[in-house]
């Protein structure tokens, strides 16, 4: 099927980044399979996180990646057309884990596509990675595709959950893939995805480690996790914050 949306849109969203002068360092996009279907799971520090991610993927045969998204975006007038037209997959967070995304998502992967998602769910205000949900590792087992753990940093400064958007100019955008996991059928998605969490914490420290820039005083240290000296909440901080209701 012919991308007649998602194409455009990468070029614009290309544009865009050019345009803010984003400084992206990309690493081990050799991992993406040239082809065949795959589960990319990242983390989730903000906004963009997926469009970052999928710039990285564009790098390695300029293979495109359907997210997960909440269905939300979908119902927006805006959003909404143009992720339909990219094909990602709408989530309900009211349905079951077998729900329809699930089944369109598995679908997908069996067509050999790429399919991005973010295990946490939701954004991470701490920064630091919440709890794992098992959806990621599920479906590379359901499926029989790799499962590659990725990593975003950087992003949480140009867009954000609970931060007004500034000067995004000229920011350090970290892009990390890791090698893949192989699950096996019958693997227990619990133990995968324990592995999972362990691979996308070491890249995030990696990418943390690596990262060319620092806050510049206590005004600019939010988007610094507190246990790197930043003032961002920790993560009890941030899941204490979470009980209250809020839009992601």
């Amino acid at each position: 099927m012919a991308d007649l949306v998602y194409r455009p849109v990468v070029s614009f969203a290309r544009g865009l980044f050019r345009a803010l002068d984003l400084q992206f360092t990309v690493d081990g996009e050799q991992h993406i399979p040239l082809d065949g279907g795959a589960v990319i799971a990242c983390n989730h520090v903000g906004y963009l996180d997926f469009a970052f991610i999928g710039f990285g993927a564009r790098m390695r045969g300029k293979r495109l990646v359907r997210f997960l998204a909440k269905k939300e975006v979908f119902d927006h007038k805006i959003s909404g057309p143009l992720m339909r037209g990219m094909r990602h997959i709408p989530v309900d967070r009211t349905a079951g884990a077998g729900g329809a995304s699930y089944v369109e998502a598995v679908a997908a992967l069996r067509r050999g596509e790429l399919v991005g998602m973010f295990p946490e769910a939701t954004i991470s205000v701490s920064f630091c990675l919440k709890d794992f949900k098992a959806g990621a590792a599920r479906m590379a087992v359901d499926a029989g595709v790799p499962l590659i753990p990725a990593v975003v940093w950087g992003s949480q400064r140009v867009w954000t959950k609970g931060r007004k958007r500034t000067n995004t100019r000229h920011v350090p955008i970290t892009v990390l893939y890791g090698e893949a996991l192989h699950p096996a059928a019958g693997d227990d998605p619990a133990a995968v995805t324990a592995a999972l969490k362990a691979a996308i914490g070491a890249l995030l420290d990696q990418a943390q480690t690596s990262y060319p820039d620092k806050p510049e005083g206590p005004e600019d240290s939010w988007w610094m996790p507190a246990h790197l000296g930043g003032s961002a909440p920790t993560l009890d901080e941030a899941q204490h914050r979470g009980r209250r209701p809020s839009a992601d």
